[in-house]
């Protein structure tokens, strides 16, 4: 028989079959009765490609790597923690079955420029181990614990070595929310070795008097990246003594983004304004951005536009547009977009604070055919930064930078306008510097 460096039988359970995973896998659109007949030959859905054959021959290729149950490999560094069974909650390592420096394979803040492909390669080969604890349970001295948070403070990529009760099989799962994760498995052990911490991280945790909003706000201006940032705080490394919590990663990504961006505003509401109308643009995966910068206090929003065929319009046949907004006062409510509403505000808070300016701020994304599918909210907050590193188009009105932005977008300004607050309100609003005039 058969035996891995652990002395396990390599054959106890045998994994189920490649199809098998990439169906059960489709949280973005679940495969309809449209998928089955196409078997993606006739392309019915009318995508120029299938995103369940482009998932299905990048698992194909990994699965030839990590059908075992045990695996070693250089972690980008990256952990996950998972949301469903909440208070209940999965938390462990992602490990890929290559060595030497995999950083990018968990870095989005590098991925702009990447192609789709590349992306799902990158979480296709990422196995996660999974472990079930309590989300209060983080004093938790378990040995699996214990190499989780070591691994989330790592600063480079340390060798890992797993061992898994089950192979790793399932789910390559796609969100905007977070970035796509590949195959899994239940944990039995694992273990880190030649790591060394990331010393502003360390420093935070071990400083249990500070905050967690506080540990996030100085690790940012220390320059820690926000991925290692939301890495540590969903592993309940940052906060006050007892109130630390693991924190799935989807929220994590998200609670960060919103708590840097809300600290960053109480200082540029209080910035002069920008003097002129400015258009910021670029394109990524198929998707088109154009970022309207306005000479007036605070205000925000984010729309999209989803074409027919895309990952979150995938039958429809008329174009999906909504977004959410707010005005110098901020909103209460949770943005019904989800994540990327927090991902770009903070994105767009970062050019101000630089220029110590304050703004009126639109932003509107068309998603075309082809982007057959969801890469996470990383997609969101890096394009617009990169958008916003650009030289932009200067305008001394309104309409010369709409008439701008109509030769940008494929849609018509109007019915952009019909769908914003924000631009409705520069258009349509009389002020009182308007009757003073």
């Amino acid at each position: 028989m058969n035996t891995d460096r652990f002395g396990r039988s390599a054959s106890l359970v045998d994994t189920p079959t490649l199809f098998e995973e990439i169906v059960s896998s489709d949280d973005a659109s679940r495969v309809s009765s449209r998928c089955v007949y196409c078997k993606g030959s006739k392309m019915l859905c009318g995508k120029d490609r299938c995103s369940v054959l482009t998932r299905f021959f990048s698992a194909s290729r990994a699965m030839k790597r990590i059908d075992r149950l045990d695996l070693d490999g250089a972690s980008p560094p990256s952990v996950f923690v998972g949301r469903y069974g909440y208070p209940k909650v999965a938390v462990g390592p992602m490990i890929p079955p290559y060595h030497g420096d995999t950083s990018l394979m968990d870095t989005p803040e590098r991925w702009v420029g990447l192609s789709i492909d590349e992306i799902v390669d990158f979480r296709s080969n990422l196995v996660r181990g999974m472990h079930w604890v309590d989300i209060h349970d983080v004093d938790n001295q378990s040995h699996i614990i214990s190499r989780t948070r070591e691994l989330a403070l790592a600063t480079k990529p340390p060798e890992v070595a797993a061992l898994f009760s089950k192979k790793p099989h399932g789910r390559l799962t796609v969100n905007d929310d977070i970035q796509p994760f590949g195959p899994s498995a239940p944990l039995e052990r694992f273990d880190v070795a030649n790591f060394r911490f990331d010393g502003r991280l360390e420093k935070a945790y071990y400083d249990t008097d500070l905050l967690a909003k506080d540990a996030i706000i100085s690790l940012y201006r220390d320059g820690s990246m926000l991925s290692q940032i939301q890495r540590a705080f969903s592993v309940g490394a940052f906060g006050a003594g007892r109130r630390r919590r693991f924190v799935p990663t989807r929220w994590s990504i998200t609670a960060v983004d919103s708590q840097l961006g809300l600290n960053m505003l109480d200082t540029t509401k209080t910035f002069p304004l920008i003097n002129e109308y400015r258009v910021y643009e670029t394109t990524s995966l198929d998707n088109r951005w154009a970022i309207l910068m306005m000479p007036t206090s605070w205000r925000y929003e984010l729309i999209e536009a989803w074409y027919p065929k895309t990952a979150w319009n995938p039958y429809g046949d008329k174009i999906a547009i909504m977004g959410d907004h707010e005005f110098f006062d901020g909103r209460k409510e949770y943005a019904s977009i989800g994540g990327c509403y927090y991902a770009a505000r903070l994105a767009v808070n970062e050019l101000l604070q630089q220029e110590r300016r304050q703004a009126g701020v639109s932003i509107l994304r068309e998603s075309h055919p082809g982007y057959i599918l969801p890469v996470g909210v990383w997609n969101v907050r890096e394009n617009v930064r990169a958008a916003l590193r650009t030289a932009p188009r200067r305008f001394p009105t309104l309409g010369e930078a709409l008439t701008h932005v109509s030769i940008v977008m494929d849609i018509p300004v109007s019915r952009w306008i019909k769908n914003s607050a924000i631009l409705k309100d520069a258009l349509y609003q009389r002020r009182i510097d308007d009757m003073w005039g």
